[in-house]
């Protein structure tokens, strides 16, 4: 499979995840006699979810990330609350945050 439309993307992984990842490119490279990077089992890896969309063990991983993402903000968002606005920025009546001229 030879990418002819490229998109760049930044993931965000674990290191749990990340050392499972040089593991199977560790196999690969050893049973194929190739050398295999991360970026080839990342891509290998999406290719095959996506072919698997109506999986149900892929919804329950899609899920269980959204949740956790979501809890995270929320919580982030909470600890934000009781912060005081950063110096040089006015809260105008209806709500929308303005940047004060200096």
């Amino acid at each position: 499979m030879l990418l002819e439309n490229k998109t760049r993307l930044l993931l965000v992984l674990s290191q749990d995840m990340l050392d499972q990842a040089r593991v199977i490119a560790g196999k690969a490279t050893t049973v194929l006699k190739l050398p295999v990077s991360l970026q080839i089992v990342f891509r290998s890896l999406i290719w095959v979810g996506l072919k698997r969309e109506s999986h149900p063990a892929l919804f329950a991983n899609i899920e269980s990330q959204a949740r956790a993402v979501r809890q995270k903000r929320s919580a982030a968002r909470r600890a934000g609350e009781g912060k005081s606005q950063p110096a040089g920025t006015l809260q105008g009546l209806t709500g929308k945050r303005a940047t004060a001229k200096r």
